[in-house]
């Protein structure tokens, strides 16, 4: 019932032969970085959300901007570890590789919600077998940052259908060009439940022609020990993860009115089995297989501004690859296949199976009774942009740009068998089912954006984006199963494309010098597609894309010469045509679908005190209330919301904060003393809280901590540090299905670590 296939082929050489078979047949930042922004009492931070340069607290919008500076000393790696730094922001996490960004509670499957930027260049994470691009965005090291900016609310006309909930970029510290620099940081620590961990960091900067061309290079690498056992294959620390990659940023000023960047990222992660069984006891899981993740990014990216006094033209291009693979156990579904009344449903039509039919039946079961999904996906995006924006000499400033991406996913998707004994895929290839996609998405788009100081306190500002897109998916099942319903289909095309605008109007005032008052009424989208999962009725393939409005109006203030900052805003979306999750009639499978609509309420919150040199004091808040406002009647399965059922993973009250005190212990060094808290509410795994494997995932707090002693100039630095001082179990997914047989698969933040950072600039 299996069949063989060469360890040597690839997933992309499989997936060819099939079809030609089916046609026949960070841690740390330099903090001399020339272009880091400041975060002390009293200096204007510098962003630009807008798509031109604007100081922070004079920026119409709702934006937190986290310096590179404050990123190191919070220990933040990467964009995961973000939630605690601003309001309304927060995961799904299903571990490395697998997280979904949210931000103000939009939240569901589908392509991405919220738009992720390094730099000028959009990611996506892969569709997956459940076209899914928005639950695995890629995750770069946050090393050497100048800043990370987080918008919140939609961001549609300047940064188009990904961007339908928020907007998180990442801006890097690009190369001087008139000084060598270097950076080093290095930790080893320890985690409880777990064992030894050590990383590194490093960067340098050189000027290759003074003034002209310059070069930075990042290198990185991480190895942190697992603390989750597998009983059932005798495995200790079993979701041990490795990373390691860098970045080369290469800068030509040809004239001093242009300027070129070229830039390449590598990133590798491995990890295994990143979940854990609740029922099994605390971080144990009982799976048949081992489930690695292995994520491969490559980043390439020209970016070129050329100034020309009233405007400044901007040109960028982009091309990311990526493969990523992942294996999930099913043996316990397939397991449970083996009894007379499902020979019967799946063989006889109802009937009794006769003994030779059960005999047959009880055999392939047998044949596949350790066995993982075992999804491999290749992905290939470019991208491109070309925008002019005014210099802001005057009252009124403007942007106008297009932009095109063209994205293309090869995706192999088997059912393959695992050694019972050591819980490996077993090479070559057994494979039970197996379904190929060939996924492409094109988009393209116009947009502008116009604001005018009216007077020197008030401002008003338009925006609209034009949007086309076309989807072509290819799908086809070569080795159909019975016990997972997946039938054999030939290569089948679906097609799907939308045109339209989305708009945005923002008005602003200024009260006083430091306390603006401001309201905005925006528009997102972001594309639908077609589902291609195993044994999905052909009536379900297809679904439609998703829009919204928010409305808000938000106070920023400043007080004390600066010394203090309290911005607050209060939102309503109104979210139409949701896709969601739904789970086909033998609950084994998720899909996509379009139903009902829902309505965000918030409020958000985020202040700032300087009240003595070297004390800092920062702390966010958000209140959303994510419910339905209509029962989502999809009429096919019982995870079907009803009116005022809360949104999935939405938690309703999020929290955090940071206290930092630096202080003088001699002439050549100060003292240094850090703690981060983070509080997240609860929430539910599905719509339905009474629906069979709907979780809940129970609120929780985590705090961090450093204490060390560095040069006031953050020469260097030596630190003690923990994370997750308290050693809670803090769970931040929860989910059941038909294929785990009822049980509930956590993931959960690590427990505490302990450990010593060094680090130095120069």
């Amino acid at each position: 019932m299996t069949k063989n296939f060469n360890r040597g082929c690839t997933s992309i050489r499989l997936k060819a032969m099939l079809l030609a078979a089916g046609s026949a047949t960070l841690l740390a930042t330099p903090a001399q970085a020339q272009e880091a922004p400041q975060d002390r009492s009293g200096d204007e931070i510098v962003v630009t959300a807008l798509k031109r340069e604007t100081n922070l607290q004079d920026t119409p919008i709702a934006i937190s901007a986290i310096s590179g500076t404050a990123l190191a000393n919070s220990g933040v790696q990467s964009i995961a570890d973000l939630g605690a730094t601003t309001p309304g922001l927060n995961f799904v996490d299903g571990g490395p590789s697998q997280r979904r960004v949210v931000i103000r509670g939009i939240q569901g499957p589908g392509e991405p919600m919220i738009g992720t930027y390094y730099d000028e260049t959009p990611v996506t994470g892969s569709i997956g077998a459940s076209n899914d691009a928005g639950g695995s965005t890629p995750e770069l090291r946050l090393f050497d940052v100048q800043r990370v900016e987080v918008l919140r609310g939609p961001q549609g006309t300047l940064y188009g259908s990904g961007s339908m909930g928020g907007t998180l970029r990442v801006i890097y510290n690009k190369p001087n060009l008139d000084a060598v620099q270097a950076g080093v940081d290095i930790s080893g620590s320890n985690t409880h439940h777990g064992g030894w961990n050590m990383e590194g960091s490093a960067m340098i900067n050189a000027p290759i022609v003074t003034d002209k061309v310059g070069l930075r290079v990042v290198g990185f690498y991480r190895n942190q020990d697992g603390f989750i056992d597998n009983t059932t294959l005798g495995i200790k620390n079993i979701n041990k993860q490795e990373s390691f990659g860098g970045r080369a940023l290469l800068r030509l000023k040809p004239t001093e009115r242009w300027t070129i960047d070229l830039a390449a990222y590598i990133n590798r992660s491995r990890t295994d089995t990143p979940s854990w069984t609740l029922g099994a006891g605390k971080y144990i899981s009982d799976a048949y297989t081992r489930q690695p993740v292995r994520d491969n990014v490559e980043l390439y990216s020209i970016t070129s501004n050329y100034d020309l006094d009233f405007a400044t033209l901007t040109a960028t291009g982009s091309y990311m690859h990526r493969k990523l693979s992942s294996v999930s156990d099913v043996s316990r579904y397939i397991r449970g296949q083996r009894t007379p009344a499902r020979c019967s449903a799946l063989v006889a039509g109802g009937a009794a199976c006769s003994p030779t039919q059960l005999t047959n039946f009880y055999a392939l079961v047998d044949g596949q009774s350790t066995s993982a999904l075992f999804p491999q996906q290749d992905m290939d995006t470019w991208t491109g942009e070309i925008r002019l924006s005014s210099n802001g000499k005057g009252p009124i400033n403007w942007t106008l740009g297009g932009f095109y991406s063209n994205r293309h996913t090869n995706v192999a998707n088997p059912q393959v068998n695992a050694d019972p004994v050591n819980g490996q895929v077993i090479y070559p290839l057994q494979i039970a089912t197996v379904r190929f996609i060939d996924d492409r998405l094109e988009q393209i788009a116009g947009f502008g954006e116009v604001s005018w100081d009216i007077t020197d306190r008030l401002n008003l500002t338009g925006g609209a984006r034009y949007f086309h897109y076309n989807k072509n998916i290819v799908g086809q099942t070569t080795v159909p199963s019975i016990l997972v319903g997946a039938r054999l289909t030939p290569p089948t095309a679906v097609t799907s494309g939308e045109s339209g605008w989305v708009v945005k109007a923002n008005a602003s005032y200024k009260i006083t010098p430091d306390v603006m008052l401001y309201a905005e009424a925006a528009q997102g989208f972001r594309p639908g597609g077609a589902n291609q999962v195993l044994g999905l009725d052909a009536a379900l393939t297809a679904y439609n894309s998703d829009s919204l409005w928010n409305y808000e109006v938000g106070l920023k203030t400043a007080w004390f010469d600066r010394k203090v900052t309290l911005n607050v805003d209060a939102f309503q979306i109104d979210w139409s045509d949701m896709q969601i999750t739904l789970r086909t009639p033998n609950g084994a499978f998720s899909y996509i679908g379009n139903a009902g609509k829902a309505k965000v309420k918030g409020i958000e919150a985020e202040t700032g005190i300087h009240p003595l040199p070297g004390l800092s004091i920062l702390g966010n808040f958000s209140y959303i209330d994510a419910k339905l406002t209509e029962n989502q009647n999809t009429g096919v399965t019982a995870t079907s919301g009803l009116k005022g059922d809360r949104i999935p993973y939405v938690p309703k009250i999020m929290g955090g904060g940071s206290a930092q005190y630096s202080w003088p212990l001699t002439e050549s060094l100060s003292g240094f003393l850090r703690a981060d808290f983070n509080y997240v509410g609860s929430s539910w795994s599905d719509f339905r809280p009474n629906y069979v494997y709907a979780r809940k995932v129970d609120d929780y707090a985590l705090v961090n901590a450093r204490i060390g002693i560095e040069e006031p100039d953050n020469k260097w630095g030596v630190y003690l540090f923990v994370t997750n001082l308290f050693d809670a179990t803090a769970i931040t997914r929860s989910t059941s299905s038909a294929i785990a047989v009822g049980r509930t698969l956590v993931t959960s933040a690590t427990p505490r670590t302990i450990g010593v950072n060094f680090r130095t600039n120069f």
